[in-house]
């Protein structure tokens, strides 16, 4: 969580580094929010998990049902650059004062408790509190880590409950099978709800009919290619028919029609339990949806495109994507790593375009120092720059890469913040 700015006490209290540890589990949260009231009671849910791509569904869904006139409330993980952007409401976020007086509620019930929180478990109670104070009609909530022992699981008004892509990631603590990884994220389906799920491979497809079976809950799986005809991709994001109506996503990446594929498909699901979201609704949703710093597009001379990805499937989009809107170009890359990805497997899909590779430290504990990380990248034979900061690489970036040139930042959003701010003070798209 990047608190710049958390000025007022409560909200800095939330950011304390003392509350900055990991620690899955239900019981500290619940006991947390029994003390402020229990507010997630009086809220019904959206949950979305997944390897990729649950931050971009969520997104979708959160502006569709804004665009149906839904009082909608969206929480995300990590930020960019403030923690307000992880708390919003039909699309604004929480302001200052919002952030504090429902953080303060926290806190109180917070500093009663023999077993403290954690910095996650307080953002998930302080975003429920805003969330029920605002009365929202839905709260699309986006999962941290897993599902299961996730904070967000306390939740138990699920309407839908949506697994985006699963894969390796978190095995330290999720599982080393991807079946594993699966149970621990099938957690979030709730007897009652109904469970959306884009294609999966056959261990995790097998996982989640067991569970839903167990817990009678409808599973669908939705496709893509039977959901959207003439699809294509271009700089300006994604040009596609559904129902009839032409639409362009403004997200760049060919993985996002499996995410918009999800998006509509809860959406579906969410009016055959009552809810009234028409098809323009949907239309508007999407052409008006906004995900920073996920194939963000940042300038267009030097090219610059900014993601998140830190996994090898992450990174696999990355470069697909790439290879689609400037097929045969090599590319500058700016990247920072945490110590517990796979490195190696998380660059090799970006291998063979790769011009160089200019590296720096994300800044969180657990990153890989770039020093590290490019005696790796050297080893293998590539030229490996290291900067001091995410913002001096982005600049050094712009610099090497001159105006005709193509640069392309990943690795980690904990520094995807920090380069998007560079970049869009210092050069225009």
């Amino acid at each position: 969580m990047n608190c710049a700015g958390c000025e007022k006490s409560a909200t800095s209290f939330l950011c304390d580094p003392r509350w900055k540890v990991s620690r899955l589990g239900l019981e500290r949260v619940s006991e947390l929010l029994d003390r402020m009231g229990r507010p997630q009671n009086r809220l019904k849910f959206v949950h979305i998990t997944g390897t990729n791509g649950k931050g971009s569904t969520a997104a979708m869904i959160a502006s569709m049902l804004t665009q149906a006139n839904l009082k909608t409330g969206l929480f995300t993980s990590p930020c960019l650059e403030r923690i307000n952007e992880q708390i919003q409401v039909n699309g604004r976020e929480i302001s200052a004062d919002e952030l504090e007086g429902a953080a303060a509620v926290c806190r109180q019930a917070a500093d009663q408790m023999s077993d403290h929180p954690t910095e996650f478990e307080m953002l998930v109670a302080t975003a429920l509190e805003h969330f029920a104070a605002s009365g929202c009609d839905l709260v699309v909530l986006e999962v941290g880590m897993g599902g299961l022992r996730d904070a967000t699981n306390v939740v138990e008004q699920t309407e839908v409950a949506i697994l985006t892509t699963i894969s390796l990631d978190h095995t330290a603590i999720l599982g080393s099978t991807t079946a594993e990884i699966a149970a621990e994220k099938a957690g979030i389906i709730k007897p009652g709800c109904t469970a959306v799920s884009v294609g999966q491979d056959p261990q995790v497809e097998r996982v989640l009919r067991e569970i839903c079976a167990e817990r009678n809950v409808p599973l669908i799986f939705c496709d893509e290619r039977e959901l959207f005809d003439t699809p294509s991709l271009s700089q300006d994001g994604l040009h596609f028919s559904y129902r009839g109506m032409p639409i362009r996503l403004p997200l760049l990446g060919w993985y996002q029609l499996q995410n918009a594929a999800a998006a509509v498909t809860a959406v579906a699901q969410l009016n055959r339990r009552g809810w009234k979201i028409p098809d323009e609704a949907v239309r508007r949703g999407l052409e008006r949806v906004s995900w920073p710093g996920r194939l963000e597009l940042l300038c267009r001379q030097p090219f610059f495109l900014l993601d998140g990805a830190h996994n090898p499937q992450g990174a696999q989009t990355v470069a697909d994507t790439l290879n689609r809107v400037a097929p045969g170009e090599r590319f500058t890359f700016l990247v920072g790593i945490l110590a517990d990805k796979d490195w190696k497997g998380t660059l090799s899909p970006v291998f063979p375009m790769a011009e160089r590779f200019l590296i720096t430290t994300p800044p969180n504990p657990r990153a890989m120092p770039g020093e590290e990380l490019a005696g790796n990248l050297r080893d293998l034979g590539f030229e490996a720059q290291v900067f001091a900061s995410p913002e001096e690489g982005a600049r050094q970036a712009l610099k090497l890469a001159g105006p005709e040139g193509r640069i392309c930042a990943f690795g980690s959003l904990y520094q995807a913040g920090m380069i998007r701010r560079t970049i869009l003070k210092d050069s225009r798209l």
